[in-house]
């Protein structure tokens, strides 16, 4: 069955954060429990999972020597950060776009769906 990646964006300078105690993110997080456990109970969840602030990351860089370069935060420089993803299967591209417009109704944000190349 052919497998997708739902990634998750928020808003780098959302005023809710990662602060989980305040009732928008609790809903956001009661939503998306609802949609994990219709992922987990059909059997179309690979594996899924909440990502710490862009704050947190290092990006590696190889240059044609193979000399690595390492700096702290994100590689993309934008507003929106990746916060989470889903690996799914589905049975078809369709399959796959339904629980993307789950996941986009349960994050209350915006979910990019991408095939795994086969």
């Amino acid at each position: 069955m052919p497998q997708y990646l739902m990634s998750v964006w928020h808003d780098a300078e959302n005023p809710h954060g990662t602060d989980f105690s305040s009732p928008e993110m609790q809903q956001r997080v009661a939503q998306v429990g609802v949609l994990n456990e219709e992922l987990q109970a059909t059997g179309s969840l690979v594996f899924g999972g909440g990502l710490h602030p862009p704050s947190s990351a290092t990006s590696l860089r190889a240059d044609a020597t193979g000399h690595v370069s390492m700096t702290d935060g994100p590689y993309a420089e934008s507003k929106e950060q990746m916060g989470g993803f889903w690996v799914i299967e589905a049975a078809d591209f369709d399959a796959a776009l339904e629980w993307a417009r789950k996941a986009t109704i349960a994050c209350e944000g915006p979910v990019e769906l991408r095939p795994f190349q086969g």
